[in-house]
């Protein structure tokens, strides 16, 4: 026998009895978003490798060990996606939807990262992505933050979330304190771990949320980084504060938040949970009002986040909410026996889904005796089993048997089979 090929490994296949999870979480940030007035977008799974270095930074750990890239068959250097919003900013960009517009989109799809896979961090993972272009203020920051929780109240987990807040100023500010950061961590490079050493000389923020105990004791006594923040910034943050605290929404100050991709500025946020261990966050984004222009448009304000879908399906699992109508059984399970009943049965199949919308039926197919067809009936978990056979064709009738109902077996004329299978379903 030919040896088995096997799905790389962190790809992961998503199974019948779990893409119902999938589709119900899916379909509520469809409609959520629908309401606050964002549209869809799609952008390619596979962009130019040079998008990426330009947004994310060389130097960061997604473009230094995480890309997938290669050169195709001109030469040219692509990559899988890792993130989505540097292929949003480039497809708004180039088709013209930015200057002077304000635009509300959002985009859902797989993103790929060489990572080591553990649960809920996968190296083809999929994300739900929300970006807003061409509104400065701190009012639309609000907005994405009110929407998010929004969404986490009408999933039922909203008391598992909180809300991490930091805003990482301007360019200069950014520049300045690293200028202090640096200085302060040089003294004890040798006592700083492995990735925060590397990290000193080309990404020294990100070693803010080094999780190393030594690393982050060393930090107790860095610079703080308000002390080095702008004025519009402040303010800018200031104001998010304040329309999160009429809303209602509660929120902690942290000031070590970076995320890990160079283009944020001013605010960044984060949704975390501790029921999920250590891969706590599940939602975050913020500011990158330099991205536009970084790549190549005109200076546009730019604000958005990403929420991991396994990471959200894991989390909906944990906390066990999700509905327990998802299994999406079938209502009607249609068997055929006797000669020449089955092309009868697939017409009145089509006959019953045309004038019952929505009604889940299946009709057996493949062959077999009635025993036979009573047992695939009730293996597909049906509530209901339509017996079709050559005496029913005679007669014009069909039989009604309750899978899951200590009911009795019941005739109907075909004629009248939609309606009573309506009747019946109601009553289950």
């Amino acid at each position: 026998m030919a040896k088995k090929i096997q799905a790389i490994r962190g790809m992961n296949d998503l199974l019948p009895d779990t893409s119902p999870r999938w589709q119900y979480l899916e379909e509520k940030v469809r409609n959520l978003l629908s309401r606050y007035g964002y549209n869809e977008i799609r952008m390619p799974v596979l962009e130019q490798t040079a998008l990426f270095k330009r947004s994310i930074g060389e130097v960061t750990d997604i473009v230094e060990k995480e890309m997938y890239t290669f050169e195709d068959r001109n030469g040219d250097s692509l990559t899988l996606r890792p993130e989505g919003t540097a292929g949003c900013v480039r497809a708004a960009e180039e088709h013209g939807l930015l200057f002077n517009q304000q635009q509300r989109l959002w985009y859902q799809g797989p993103m790929f990262r060489h990572e080591r896979p553990q649960k809920g961090r996968y190296r083809q993972f999929h994300q739900i992505g929300v970006e807003t272009f061409g509104i400065p203020g701190p009012d639309i920051d609000a907005e994405l933050i009110l929407l998010s929780a929004r969404l986490w109240r009408e999933l039922g987990i909203l008391d598992h979330l909180t809300l991490e807040l930091n805003t990482l100023g301007s360019s200069e500010a950014r520049a300045a304190y690293r200028t202090a950061l640096t200085a302060y961590l040089e003294q004890y490079k040798d006592e700083l771990d492995e990735d925060s050493q590397r990290r000193l000389s080309s990404n020294p923020l990100r070693i803010l949320d080094s999780k190393n105990s030594r690393t982050q004791e060393i930090l107790q006594d860095a610079p703080a980084f308000a002390d080095h923040l702008d004025e519009e910034s402040r303010q800018h943050f200031a104001g998010l504060c304040q329309l999160l605290d009429a809303s209602g929404i509660h929120y902690t100050l942290n000031p070590r938040l970076v995320r890990g991709l160079d283009y944020y500025g001013k605010t960044v946020f984060e949704w975390t949970t501790r029921a999920l261990g250590s891969q706590g966050t599940v939602c975050a984004g913020g500011r990158y009002d330099g991205l536009v222009d970084q790549l190549g448009g005109r200076a546009t304000p730019a604000v958005g986040f990403a929420m991991g879908i396994e990471r959200l399906v894991l989390l909906l699992e944990t906390l066990e909410v999700f509905p327990a109508e998802l299994d999406q059984r079938l209502d009607a399970y249609l068997t055929a026996y006797g000669e020449g009943v089955l092309s009868h049965a697939l017409l009145l199949a089509e006959r019953l889904r045309s004038e019952q919308p929505g009604l889940r039926i299946q009709t057996h197919c493949g062959g077999g005796n009635f025993k036979k067809q009573i047992k695939k009936a009730d293996q597909s978990g049906a509530r209901l089993a339509i017996l079709l056979g050559e005496d029913e064709m005679s007669r014009g009738v069909a039989s009604i048997k309750f899978l899951r109902e200590d009911k009795e077996q019941t005739e109907v004329a075909i004629s009248e089979l939609a309606l009573t299978l309506k009747e019946h379903l109601q009553s289950l």
